[in-house]
């Protein structure tokens, strides 16, 4: 009950479908009980004393209770699958909300096919139960209720003599429903495993295919999948067991009337229609109590399936705006940033980040250098508050970001990430995903500036082109390509370009870099990049290892001091003389490599 009472706000709205679709099962219900007294007046009032001259009276009587019965049946099903549509419908939209609104911490650790199991799978046992189980249940102690009424006022001796059964049947359906319930949260999980490891397999296929792990695939397939049959073989196993016990059960108190009641027609202690009746009105009971393991399974189906979306739902979210947090108008932001003291680690993992401080005044481009793990991404991730500081402040134009609306201030940032991603949608939708209102022209600059128009126009529909899943059917410098368009369009304050020229060849960069100029003006800038050739330009540099700010300069500044920025430096220019690095630009270097390579 606790699932149902936090599922209330859910249903409660669409009560009058809920007390429709009950109102009518009840009346469904309540003229099935018209069948037994029917059975008792044919036999006593009208076989017996040969009154057959009311035969077609009571046949009229019985075609319209079973006409209007039917129609009862019918309105039940209808609100029933009115309110199980509408309570989907809502809780859809609150999951796929919630999914929207939490934070990155919550993704790291997600599994894609647990998520989607828990908007579909889960989903459907608790519509089917909202819908028709809960009123089903209801309805079967109703059915027990006005039967047993009726049988207490036909002959109550007999009626308890013939429900002695019922406690035992009551107590093996509670036996039930404990054992049952750990079995289909298994269940659940188990599916929840499965779903996911075929997602896992589809997103990583070229993977898959590249290793020839096919079969190591197929063998792990099989693991999730033998682990969800056991699962189906427990709860079958448990069916096996209770079901049959219960149909025993239920059906005794058959036996014990046709014994009990046999012998008191036979010393007219009751009449024979009375006996009829009694016998049609005991499966009236049994009927439902025998189906008690039915409506307990799909009781305990939605039980876990509930606890397993009010888990997503009560979730926690880490990263929100503050009450009364400050909105940001883009004519007000100028675009200074300032990281002071600032320490992160992430959950259940060492310090991330220690003792940062930044100043990166508006208009000023700041470059990242460090080795995988430095910390890079996780400065640019703290500015647009994927994680909340731990220690110290950030600020932008003096204001603590945690005081900031965060769709606010994120609207203020356009990121460019290192792993691209593309929506299954055409290039024009893709490149001005961030902005609404987009004219063509704007989205033809940008793609312009990210030198992404020439390979687009050579595609056969252009920007209509609609990309694969992931932007298959791109090259990875097309994809980077298009995400940068997606950034310059949305004309941001804050410039963030998170390795955003690794796909593509170094000549490509160094033309994405002449347009990035032009779009950098006025504009704060962090550029994480490994090459040198696409920090040498910032303001200032800053070199991070293991968390820590190692160096801080302009490129001259730390080419003229020895450290990890010349060590990186020297590398990377090893194939050209000591005279030649410093005025080596990106063209001398696709050129000499050429000749070297020729």
């Amino acid at each position: 009950m606790d699932v149902l009472r936090q599922l209330k706000a859910f249903y409660f709205p669409e009560r009058k479908y809920l007390i429709a679709s009950i109102f009518f099962l009840m009346c469904a219900t309540a003229l099935g009980l018209v069948y037994p007294n029917l059975l008792r007046y044919l036999i006593d009032d009208v076989v017996r004393p040969k009154n057959f001259e009311l035969v077609p009276q009571l046949a009229l009587i019985v075609v319209s209770v079973i006409s209007f019965k039917a129609l009862n049946q019918f309105l039940h099903g209808f609100f029933g699958g009115r309110l199980g549509n509408r309570v989907a419908y809502r809780l859809r939209n609150a999951l796929y909300d919630k999914l929207q609104t939490l934070s990155f911490q919550y993704y790291d650790k997600a599994k894609t096919g647990d998520l989607m199991s828990r908007l579909t799978a889960d989903l459907e046992a608790i519509r089917n139960f909202i819908g028709f189980g809960f009123a089903q249940i209801l309805n079967m102690v109703l059915m027990v209720a006005f039967g047993g009424a009726m049988m207490l006022s036909i002959h109550w001796q007999l009626t308890l003599i013939t429900l002695i059964t019922i406690p035992v049947l009551a107590f093996l359906a509670v036996r039930f429903e404990k054992r049952i319930h750990p079995a289909f949260r298994e269940m659940r999980q188990a599916m929840s495993n499965l779903t996911t490891a075929v997602q896992e397999n589809i997103t990583g296929v070229r993977t898959v295919k590249s290793f020839a792990r096919e079969k190591h695939e197929v063998t792990k397939f099989s693991v999730r999948n033998e682990a969800y049959q056991k699962n189906q073989i427990g709860a079958a196993s448990l069916w096996a067991k209770f079901f049959p016990a219960m149909e025993l059960t239920a059906n005794m108190s058959a036996v014990i009337l046709l014994i009990a009641g046999g012998m008191m027609v036979i010393n007219n202690s009751l009449q024979l229609g009375e006996f009829v009746a009694f016998f049609s009105l005991i499966w009236y009971i049994i009927g439902p109590m025998w189906g008690l393991g039915f409506h307990i399974n799909n009781y305990t189906q939605f039980k876990a399936s509930g606890e397993r979306v009010l888990g997503l739902l009560n979730e926690h979210i880490h990263v929100k705006s503050a009450d009364k947090a400050i909105v940001l108008s883009p004519e007000d932001v100028k675009g200074h940033v300032r990281f002071e003291h600032v320490t992160f680690n992430y959950p259940d993992k060492s310090a991330a980040l220690t003792d940062i401080n930044i100043d990166a005044p508006a208009g000023s481009v700041i470059g990242l250098l460090g080795a995988t793990g430095a910390g890079k991404s996780t400065i640019i991730q703290l500015l647009m508050r994927a994680y909340n500081v731990k220690q110290g402040t950030i600020s932008l134009d003096g204001v603590d970001i945690r005081q900031i609306d965060v769709e606010s201030l994120r609207r203020q940032i356009a990121p460019v990430f290192q792993e691209t991603f593309l929506f299954s949608a055409s290039i024009r939708d893709n490149i001005a995903y961030g902005v609404r209102d987009v004219t063509q022209e704007e989205i033809e600059y940008a793609a312009q500036l990210a030198k992404a128009h020439d390979f687009i126009m050579e595609l056969p529909l252009g920007y209509d082109t609609v990309v694969g899943e992931r932007g298959m059917g791109l090259s990875g410098g097309q994809k980077q390509r298009i995400a940068i368009a997606r950034a310059l369009i949305k004309n941001p304050r804050i410039l963030i370009l998170d390795d955003a020229t690794s796909a593509v060849d170094m000549e490509t960069e160094h033309e994405i870099q002449a347009g990035f100029k032009e779009l950098m003006a006025g504009r704060t800038t962090f550029i994480i990049a490994h090459r040198i050739s696409s920090l040498r330009h910032a303001d200032e540099i800053i070199v991070l290892d293991k968390g820590h700010i190692v160096q801080r300069g302009t490129h001259a500044e730390l080419i003229a001091m020895p450290g990890p920025y010349r060590e990186t430096y020297n590398i990377q220019y090893a194939d050209f003389p000591a005279g030649d690095k410093n005025t080596a630009n990106v063209t001398d270097i696709n050129e000499r490599r050429r000749s070297i390579v020729q």
